[in-house]
């Protein structure tokens, strides 16, 4: 029997390095402690489009990387994925580094360095590779500057015009509120969004509503046309569809580190939903595999038989069994 053909998912944005660090104890001023620091693959793109591969969709990506070692080293981890990369190497600017604080509870905060993901011309997108996706995901952090803000507007409005659809990830609720919601929200009437995910503190910095409800009400109101999947961490999620609320429940993970969670549920969120056509299953999927992401180290976890029940479990067939 022939596989159906499916248009790729394309992920345009931010591919980089991780630095992961969880100390043991408080890190006072000057002084020092044991803990665990680890360096892998990231950018939040990158990472969705991992999590589409994972479930079993095709995915590619398109971004910027610094012709160094860790810009090859990001590109293979692609290709392990089953990410087809499309890369723009920068002769001028480093491959992008991330650095990622986690606290007890696997609450992250970010310090990210300005690589060469922030150089995305528009005149660099490959679009042949954008007018053959079936849809094309990027984020806020190709929006807070310019460039990358032109480069990942154009690559949606070319997807769009060649008939795939567009998701939208906000990114970063501080950096929202740096730019201003105001402006933020200008920004973004650019980008022709059928897919939004925000986290909780994001939609607030967006609406400035603060309930998990009123907030969702709110991104309806300002993007009538769009999908809505609100992510409550601890609390699930709640999406938006045509009129109706979908209430999904988290797992019971213990959280360790949420670095990645969101990008994680938006990848199979995306994977699965392109290929069914089931919003409430891509939904309850993308609620278990961002579980199984806070409950281990890192935005891309090694796959292991958890993992790949909880796919089976929803319907997927694991692509690396």
């Amino acid at each position: 029997m022939t596989k159906p053909y499916y248009r790729p998912l394309v992920a345009v944005g931010d591919l980089t390095w991780d630095v992961l660090a969880k100390p043991d104890h408080p890190l006072l001023p000057g002084g020092d402690t044991t803990g665990r620091v680890q360096l892998a693959g990231g950018g939040s793109s990158a990472n969705l489009a991992v999590w589409a591969a994972r479930v079993g969709y095709p995915t590619a990506f398109v971004g910027k990387v610094g012709r160094d070692r860790f810009g090859a080293f990001a590109v293979e981890e692609l290709e392990a994925e089953r990410v087809k990369p499309h890369v723009i190497w920068s002769e001028t600017r480093p491959t992008g580094v991330i650095l990622v604080f986690i606290d007890a509870s696997g609450e992250r905060s970010n310090l990210t360095s300005q690589g060469a993901d922030f150089d995305l011309l528009p005149d660099e997108l490959p679009r042949e590779i954008l007018k053959s996706a079936g849809h094309v995901h990027t984020t806020a952090w190709s929006l807070f500057t310019d460039p990358p803000r032109q480069a990942a507007i154009k690559a949606a409005q070319i997807a769009k015009e060649a008939g795939a659809t567009v998701s939208f990830d906000p990114g970063s609720y501080q950096m929202i509120l740096q730019l201003g919601p105001r402006r933020f929200r200008q920004i973004l009437h650019e980008l022709p969004i059928d897919f939004l995910f925000p986290n909780l503190e994001e939609g607030r910095a967006l609406t400035g509503a603060t309930d998990p409800d009123e907030v969702l009400e709110a991104l309806v109101e300002l993007y009538p046309d769009a999908t809505v999947s609100l992510k409550l961490g601890p609390k699930g999620a709640l999406i938006a569809e045509k009129g109706r609320i979908i209430r999904l429940e988290a797992t019971a993970d213990v959280a360790v580190d949420a670095t990645g969670a969101g990008d994680a549920f938006g990848g199979a969120f995306l994977g699965h939903y392109l290929r069914s056509r089931d919003v409430e299953a891509a939904g309850k999927l993308a609620v278990q595999v961002a579980g199984w992401v806070v409950a281990r180290f890192g935005a891309r976890g090694r796959v292991d038989a958890d993992l790949e029940q909880r796919l089976r479990v929803h319907g997927v067939n694991p692509p690396w069994a």
